[in-house]
């Protein structure tokens, strides 16, 4: 039985540096109304983050509580905060990220007015160097970026998700749709993920109310090791291959045919492009060529690698 309102959640892993900026930017919220606790899960660091959140001086106010998980993965760090939360909703930020002061208290707003089973909010890209111009708008959502507008409204479609960067539920709808997939999302330096889209969609499907909350605003800050293509091109050959590995089951390791003319097709947009536009203008379409470079890895090695 939860005894506060909310919980807040943080997940991190041998970011002792981005943690210790997120961590004095959180000191900025606005304090809700209601009862909360802020809820740091260390996923087996093994920098300075234990040393760091012992130090911490925390603000008089707020109920900490720190717990370790020593299974690596960002699904397994998500589903300990699921655990150990004793709030009702269970809000989620990362450690990379500044929370607009008014984020929280924006959520309880929405929970007072809707009474939600799940909500998200926007996210903006906060650039920590400069951007290069091959980094288009359109790849910003690969960053984290996520805006489905300015006005609140509830979000049905399985093609709307939203990000574990800036998301709550209700820790009860846990029982009917379960946890995090811990086959998927980032492990250690892995650049996978879909845990939290995956979530996402089981909310969707079950019939519970996901609200979108504009207003309740997080930065996701981009450090320089991101603004790189092979950032991008190495997130869409993982995201191939664990989609080919569940789609291939049991079944034959020869791929399907027409996985081969998809990759051609791929590999000739990427000329074309390059062409038209030189190589600032080809990121895009080389994502879909890693994306089935993966699928076709992913379909004959049928197992999934760290």
């Amino acid at each position: 039985m939860t005894s506060l309102a909310y919980t807040v959640a943080l997940c991190t892993h041998n970011h002792a540096e981005q943690l210790k900026r997120t961590l004095a930017d959180m000191t900025r919220l606005h304090m809700p109304q209601n009862s909360w606790e802020f809820l740091v899960v260390d996923n087996a660091s093994s920098d300075i983050t234990p040393w760091l959140l012992e130090q911490q001086n925390w603000p008089s106010a707020w109920q900490v509580r720190i717990v370790r998980e020593d299974k690596l993965g960002v699904a397994h760090a998500r589903n300990r905060a699921v655990q150990e939360a004793q709030g009702e909703y269970l809000i989620f930020l990362d450690d990379d990220e500044t929370p607009d002061a008014d984020w929280l208290v924006t959520y309880e707003f929405l929970i007072q007015e809707r009474r939600p089973d799940a909500f998200g909010g926007r996210i903006e890209v906060m650039f920590e160097s400069e951007r290069p111009p091959w980094l288009t708008d359109e790849l910003l959502g690969f960053l984290g970026h996520l805006d489905y507008g300015s006005q609140p409204l509830p979000l049905t479609a399985l093609n709307t998700p939203c990000y574990t960067g800036n998301f709550g539920f209700r820790l009860s709808t846990c029982q009917a749709v379960g946890v995090f997939d811990t086959q998927l999302g980032r492990r250690g330096n892995a650049n996978n993920g879909g845990e939290d889209v995956d979530f996402y969609r089981r909310l969707v499907v079950s019939g519970f109310t996901v609200w979108w909350a504009p207003e309740a605003l997080i930065y996701h800050r981009i450090q320089a090791t991101k603004i790189k293509r092979s950032y991008f091109l190495d997130l869409h050959y993982r995201q191939g291959r664990m989609e080919a590995i569940r789609r291939r089951g049991s079944g034959s390791r020869i791929p399907p045919k027409y996985l081969y003319g998809q990759l051609l097709r791929a590999v000739g947009a990427v000329w074309r492009d390059f062409r038209a536009g030189g190589r600032n203008a080809t990121l895009r379409k080389e994502m879909n060529v890693a994306y089935f470079v993966g699928y076709l890895s992913g379909w004959m090695r049928g197992v999934s690698a760290p």
